[in-house]
């Protein structure tokens, strides 16, 4: 059963890895786990967050897996949370909550906190990546990872976002190995992991906006967890919901509070 009582059933393997139901830790123990918990962010999402919500959906039934979808909705002024309430009434795997701000660290986190599968996806409303979820899922079983990051630059992936966001992308990741000696390629996007190993981690991280996502990879990587990479493909279906250009008072200011942190404080 999922956190509203009902069923998850099914579980099926990426790959040649049998993927089973765990008990949940309630302490009635009269629920069930599912095997798979997705985490989604959503903000004035109204256009695209049912479309997506349900071909995810359909999508990661085709695998068999047991699986949760929480939306994190966080401060939208649209209809998204009347869509996402629409989308909890009539899918038993599909869940939401919503905070009172546009925060999309505060609310992943949130998600993270939340969700009870094995392995948690975090994606984006507008990917939905499920060739990711498997190959993410294939070395996460394999246990040879407790984290994997989907990467926009590493060699392989292909990235179709406009040029302005590569550069972006370039020079955050750039600034990151150089203020916080992060080691891989990328941190933000898609990501999967064991929960059980990282739900402490994601709690211990002390930003939120857009650096809660690096915080976490940094913080997985410092504590010595085996994070892995692999290349994704990145189509958008828009533009994004917040413009990137807005979003860099908030990244800098997350950015000098996390270095503080880790290289003072810690």
């Amino acid at each position: 059963m999922d956190a509203k009582g009902r069923s998850n059933r099914g579980s099926q393997n990426p790959g040649s890895r049998e993927l089973r139901l765990v008990q949940d830790e309630r302490l009635d123990g009269s629920t069930v786990a599912p095997m798979l918990s997705v985490v989604i962010p959503v903000y004035n999402e109204e256009g695209i967050v049912a479309s997506s919500v349900i071909a995810l959906r359909e999508n990661l039934k085709d695998q068999g897996w047991s699986f949760e979808i929480l939306l994190a909705e966080n401060g939208s002024k649209d209809r998204t949370v009347e869509v996402c309430r629409q989308l909890t009434n009539k899918y038993p795997e599909v869940d939401f909550f919503s905070i009172n701000e546009p925060n999309y660290g505060r609310a992943l986190k949130e998600g993270i906190l939340r969700v009870r599968g094995t392995y948690v996806v975090c994606d984006e409303i507008d990917l939905g990546d499920v060739e990711f979820y498997k190959r993410a899922l294939d070395r996460l079983v394999g246990d040879d990872a407790t984290m994997v990051v989907g990467s926009k630059t590493l060699t392989g992936a292909d990235d179709t976002r406009p040029l302005y966001r590569h550069v972006a992308t370039m020079a955050y990741n750039t600034m990151l190995r150089i203020l916080l000696h992060f080691h891989g390629t990328d941190t933000h996007g898609m990501k999967a992991f064991r929960r059980e190993i990282l739900v402490g981690t994601a709690g211990r991280c002390v930003v939120d906006k857009d650096v809660f996502a690096s915080e976490f990879v940094i913080r997985a990587e410092r504590e010595r967890q085996p994070v892995v990479e692999i290349p994704v493909r990145v189509v958008e279906m828009r533009a994004p919901s917040i413009n990137l250009f807005k979003r860099v008072p908030n990244v800098m200011r997350n950015i000098a509070k996390l270095v503080y942190v880790m290289r003072v404080m810690e």
